[in-house]
């Protein structure tokens, strides 16, 4: 793993409390206008009002993958993602993330990222989203695509991602679960950009550019919790 000037855990799996002592060229606050590479982020569908969410309940049809739903609850741990690269393309930590980069998503308390194929969602039948892999590493069909309306994501920018291998972007549909996730949205993908389609970084950790790049490894960050 690379390394900064603080320790950094070995995968992003562990779920203790690390304190912001050993945080390094990092931004919690509004610093930073554009999300980097390295950034833990949760991430809110503008048109739904829900954060992207996951945790370790399996979809009972389709792939029987980890679900991937949106939440309203802005508090919960669940909802942190990792802004990392793809493994032909490397995101090195505090590097701006450009418009039309292809980056991969990490679920931080479960390590498995955001995943999308041609098995059906449960509830509306369009493109199932789920959550897959061990410990950050999956394989093509993790990778999206930011797109927005400048040279770099911008933080206060409405985006979308659309899923490399299949075209489809990321969405929220209306639709709701019952039991055991009573109240979560479905996230799907959807080959139509539309408002149900936008997304922003909200809260989170956001890496700051390096003066100079650190070695050429992807970044794992530590799990921290606010």
């Amino acid at each position: 793993m690379g390394r900064d000037k603080c320790a950094v855990l070995p995968n992003i799996l562990p779920t203790v409390l690390l304190g912001l002592s050993c945080i390094c060229r990092l931004s919690l606050g509004t610093e930073l206008n554009f999300v980097t590479c390295g950034s833990v982020v949760k991430l809110l569908n503008v048109k739904h009002n829900v954060r992207l969410h996951s945790h370790d309940v399996r979809y009972g049809s389709g792939s029987g993958q980890q679900s991937v739903t949106g939440v309203t609850v802005a508090e919960d741990s669940n909802s942190y993602w990792s802004v990392r690269g793809t493994s032909g393309a490397l995101c090195h930590r505090g590097t701006p993330v450009k418009c039309g980069q292809t980056i991969r998503l990490t679920h931080v308390n479960t390590g498995r990222n955001l995943h999308s194929h041609y098995f059906a969602s449960p509830l509306s039948s369009n493109q199932e989203v789920s959550a897959f892999g061990e410990e950050g590493e999956g394989d093509h069909l993790d990778e999206w695509t930011v797109q927005c309306g400048g040279s770099v994501w911008q933080r206060e920018e409405a985006v979308r991602f659309r899923h490399q291998a299949t075209d489809a972007l990321l969405s929220v549909t209306g639709e709701q679960y019952g039991r055991p996730i009573h109240g979560q949205s479905e996230v799907h993908a959807m080959s139509s950009p539309t408002q149900h389609s936008l997304w922003k970084a909200m809260e989170g950790i956001f890496m700051k550019p390096s003066e100079s790049p650190v070695g050429s490894r992807d970044y794992s960050p530590p799990h921290t919790e606010f």
